[in-house]
């Protein structure tokens, strides 16, 4: 009886080690594949983020570009406002109609945070770069928002009072004009609505008061935009160095 009871507890014994193991087996196994759909999906996510943020970088650089012409034309305008017989009306003119201008990055959201596939990102650098992107988007639209608020409230009204809209419109265009934020470059409209016969002159212009104040407002801020574009830029590119040596060749 000793020697069956000792078989009988000898066979339970191996039937419960394999069934552990069988477990231990199933579960190692069940992890590998999740592992590897996991990697999957990050392969997928990273070849999505790089076309994204190279999209994102093209826009932020063309901005740029925009604030540069928009600093070139402020501060041509300052230098008209010293040496007024230098100033030419359609030069002056086009100097005016470049502050008019509103460069604002509207880059790619990606919903990785909210889906919480983020987590599938093993780079833990890479991870919280993409984590802080909202945030460092916020600190270059804060500028921009409160350049559109000097725009809409002080400049385009200054121009209003000095009644010149009419003559920097058809200045703009009648030579045919495409803006760099265009989606198309390569169209460029033409028209014409023709100067007003009581315009006022390149001299009259300038001795508008609030000119020199509308120019030196718009090479602070676009100053200031840029300082804040050119940090987003080089992340931008950390990012997407990151993105690259994670992508499998």
């Amino acid at each position: 009886m000793n020697n069956k009871f000792t078989t009988y507890l000898l066979y339970a014994i191996g039937e419960i080690i394999l069934v552990v193991v069988g477990i231990l087996i199933a579960i190692s196994i069940d992890d590998w594949n999740e592992s590897k759909n996991e990697r999957a999906q990050e392969q997928i996510i990273l070849r999505q983020l790089k076309v994204e943020y190279q999209k994102n970088l093209e826009q932020l650089e063309q901005k740029m570009v925009m604030r540069n012409e928009m600093l070139e034309a402020a501060t041509r305008l300052l230098q008209f406002k010293d040496e007024p017989p230098s100033a030419k009306k359609d030069s002056l003119l086009l100097c005016m109609s470049s502050l008019m201008r509103d460069p604002t990055f509207d880059p790619i959201q990606n919903d990785l945070i909210a889906s919480g596939n983020l987590r599938l990102i093993r780079n833990d650098t890479l991870r919280q770069m993409l984590a802080n992107w909202t945030s460092d988007i916020l600190q270059v639209q804060e500028v921009e928002k409160q350049w559109q608020e000097v725009r809409t409230g002080i400049v385009i009204p200054g121009y209003l009072k000095m009644g010149i809209l009419r003559d920097l419109t058809d200045q703009l265009w009648k030579d045919g004009y495409t803006p760099v934020e265009a989606l198309d470059g390569t169209i460029s409209i033409q028209h014409r609505i023709y100067p007003s016969k009581n315009g006022l002159t390149a001299n009259e212009i300038l001795e508008n008061e609030e000119l020199e104040g509308i120019a030196s407002l718009a090479i602070t801020f676009c100053q200031i935009g840029n300082i804040q574009s050119r940090a987003l830029r080089d992340r931008i590119i950390s990012i997407d160095q990151l993105i690259t040596s994670g992508i499998d060749k």
